[in-house]
């Protein structure tokens, strides 16, 4: 009888397993990239690095050690997650601190997050804050919102300690304004308006998500600046590089009049940094949702909506043109690789498969250098079968890289059949594009990230095929490349 019960709880045991992972095998399921179980993800909501773990909000939570493999521990449901407010409130984006200090006296270490409460009845947007104890459910102060001026386009604030000033900050946008307003306070419950940056760079719609972080130039600890980033036209991101004295952001003397885009492909918005609340240093990492509202509502998701980036270090590097973002895949993302094959030839006139590497899923990584000296049009066409391709291009003359997925999806989606392109500079007549594809998204590095591009595509299992094309012979081509694990 014995034997017989432990049996059953085994066959039970091992039942629970692969249902448990099932869900994480579902048509365009990314299997590298951070998605939830079910339901709605959307904007990075409090992205820290506390007692040597990650954690990530959208009001669900999930944490990792390794921004690799992620642990959910909540759902996205907001009501259950964020315990207090009355029906009328829905709870938006905004961010989450550590209040080491108790100077909310909500308790020691306690998990402060401050968003945008949204008044269902009269559209109004204001900010508030919860605490929680356990980073897990938060609970609404009474006496919120701490911050409202009446209004409906007002949202998405990051909060954090500026050390030199003693004072926590707040970075809130004025979305239709084209504005970002900075706060400060003591106890993160009594704010002061400080002074606001904008309209700036491109100022055409709306700003959304902005989000303040201090980095070094090409290394040095002693050249730290600050990055203002915002989310524009609720579709890209731009970014602003300068000064903040805890009250105040003023741009670096000969700074671009042109907007700085963080990421030009067609889908990557709303990301923030990790803010580290160790003692012991971290790289500067963010990581953004891959959506554009246009068609997020529309992806062919049967587990849910929307999914996150690989995670992204942040650096600023010197250039002719002035000091500029880069970003480039956390390192421990190498520990997913499989076997790897590498390969250098002259590109053959035409379309060609790749020669060597033939995935035999959408879940690989790609390091591949190609030779400009020689003038040239050529690339790769990624997600083959079908018919159906993305087409990655890119004209030595014009310098221009270009990526078509107009003719990739193999299902409908309402105004998703677009294209992007960038003017891309080479380094010593060579261009490095560092590739990740997964189920529904492809992210390209160029250039050591000074050039980033990231876009769902939403393919057919059997799209798997790599191609090279070239207009002329002479480009010569290396390339390096792995499968990769699923991390589920």
């Amino acid at each position: 009888m014995k034997t017989y019960t432990l049996l059953i709880i085994i066959l039970l045991a091992i039942s629970g397993s692969l249902s448990a992972s099932e869900p994480y095998n579902e048509k365009y399921r990314p299997q590298y990239h951070f998605s939830p179980r079910d339901g709605w993800v959307g904007d990075p909501s409090g992205l820290i690095h506390y007692q040597g773990k990650y954690h990530m909000y959208w009001w669900g939570k999930v944490v990792s050690d390794d921004l690799v493999h992620y642990q959910q521990l909540t759902d996205g449901t907001r009501r259950d997650n964020m315990q207090g407010a009355s029906d009328n409130i829905a709870y938006f984006t905004g961010s989450v601190a550590i209040d080491k200090k108790n100077d909310s006296g909500f308790g020691e270490n306690a998990f402060i997050a401050a968003y945008t409460s949204y008044e269902k009845d009269t559209k109004k947007q204001a900010q508030s804050i919860s605490y929680s104890l356990d980073g897990t459910v938060f609970h609404w102060w009474d006496r919120n919102p701490v911050i409202d001026l009446w209004s409906t386009e007002f949202r998405d604030p990051t909060i954090f300690y500026h050390e030199p000033s003693q004072r926590w900050v707040m970075v809130v946008a004025m979305a239709l304004q084209k504005k970002v307003r900075f706060y400060t306070s003591e106890n993160l419950k009594d704010w002061q308006f400080a002074s606001e940056f904008g309209p700036s760079g491109d100022s055409e719609k709306s700003w959304e998500c902005p989000d303040l972080f201090q980095l070094p130039v090409d290394g040095d600890p002693n050249d730290m600046k600050w990055v203002l980033l915002v989310s524009i036209n609720w579709a890209q991101e731009q970014y602003f590089v300068g000064d903040f004295d805890g009250k105040e952001f003023r741009l670096l003397d000969g700074h671009s009049t042109e907007p700085l885009l963080v990421d030009k492909g067609l889908d990557y918005y709303a990301s923030r940094t990790f803010r580290n609340y160790d003692d012991e240093p971290v790289p500067t990492v963010g990581l953004g949702w891959v959506a554009t509202w246009d068609y997020a509502p529309q992806q062919p998701t049967e587990w849910g909506k929307g999914f996150w980036s690989i995670p992204r270090e942040m650096a600023l590097k010197t250039y002719p043109e002035g000091i500029r973002l880069t970003q480039t895949p956390v390192p421990q993302l190498q520990s997913l690789r499989q076997k790897e094959t590498s390969c250098s030839y002259s590109l053959p006139v035409g379309a060609k498969p790749l020669q060597k590497f033939k995935p035999t899923e959408n879940v690989y990584e790609m390091d591949v250098t190609f030779r400009t000296d020689k003038p040239n049009t050529f690339g790769l066409n990624l997600c083959v079968g079908g018919g159906r391709k993305v087409v990655v291009s890119y004209d030595t003359q014009s310098r221009n890289l270009t990526i078509d997925r107009t003719h990739c999806a193999d299902v409908e989606i309402p105004k998703f059949s677009r294209m992007t392109h960038a003017r891309v500079e080479p380094v010593g007549n060579e261009l490095r594009m560092h590739i990740f594809v997964d189920k529904s998204s492809i992210e390209i590095f160029c250039n050591d990230g000074k050039d980033v591009f990231t876009l769902q595509t939403f393919p057919a299992e059997t799209q798997t095929g790599i191609e090279t094309f070239a207009l002329r012979p002479g480009t010569a081509m290396s390339f390096k490349a792995w499968p990769l694990q699923s991390i589920w």
